[in-house]
């Protein structure tokens, strides 16, 4: 692989890498739960959200956030929610005959009526992790091509980002809104930049995307970066510096410069 000291293109995911989401996906969370559990009030459900914020790096898709808080009202203990998500989401599905379709319908019907009714207070719920604005004007004010690479719509990334004063072009938003998964996104970036095949660096929050990356043989070139501040384990963080394709990314490296990622 050609090492290169600094990217030419620089691909941020969006939601754990620049963005903290965690109290709208809380809110969203509880209107959903309350859909499809109807014993528990909204109120009762607040008394979930510290532990629902400390496990939320269990998931995968949002889809799950719902089961993940069915979990904690139902007194799972948090070590085996940690431990064991995949086959205790799954457990609660059968359990409570719950369909997976269903409950992303549900929960991208809330998510849509809040933006709908309450654009502004679905907006503040948003927060950004230090330093990251800052850097991200940096990259901006470089020679590097910087493109955010999210599965949120990428509008509302536009209208995050401008509220913090970052003015970065619509076209260098590849959303939700684009219908391709980030691999081939990547793709893309290098196609219509072939010079810089080499030297495309992605930051990502979700192992389970770098592996993905990592299988296309024709993206071998690109440096990948799992951020340990986002929506991730410290499981995740063993299996990425043992993995040497796949670089383990502190806060504090992501806003330094970019030798201090490589170390």
């Amino acid at each position: 692989m050609v090492i290169s000291t600094e990217p030419r293109i620089l691909a941020l995911d969006f939601d754990g890498v620049i963005c903290n989401g965690l109290l709208e996906y809380f809110q969203t969370t509880k209107s959903t739960y309350t859909q499809v559990w109807t014993e528990h009030s909204s109120d009762f459900l607040d008394n979930f959200g510290d532990s629902f914020y400390r496990l939320r790096s269990v998931i995968e898709t949002g889809w799950e956030m719902p089961i993940l808080l069915r979990a904690l009202v139902l007194g799972f203990d948090q070590s085996q929610i940690q431990d064991d998500w995949a086959n205790l989401c799954q457990k609660i599905l059968e359990s409570d005959n719950l369909n997976k379709q269903t409950l992303i319908t549900q929960l991208d019907e809330v998510r849509d009526n809040w933006i709908h009714s309450d654009l502004e207070g679905w907006l503040k719920m948003h927060r950004f992790y230090p330093g990251v604005i800052e850097k991200i004007g940096k990259v901006i004010r470089s020679s590097t091509l910087l493109y955010i690479v999210t599965t949120k719509e990428g509008r509302f990334v536009q209208q995050l980002l401008e509220k913090q004063g970052v003015e970065l072009p619509r076209k260098n938003i590849l959303g939700k809104e684009v219908k391709q998964p980030k691999d081939k996104i990547l793709r893309q970036l290098i196609q219509e930049n072939p010079q810089f095949y080499d030297q495309l660096w992605f930051v990502e929050d979700l192992l389970k995307t770098l592996y993905k990356v990592r299988q296309q043989s024709d993206l071998k070139e690109v440096k990948l970066f799992l951020a340990n501040w986002g929506f991730n384990t410290s499981k995740n963080h063993d299996l990425a510096e043992s993995n040497p394709d796949i670089n383990l990314l502190s806060l504090e490296q992501f806003n330094d410069d970019y030798l201090s990622w490589l170390g």
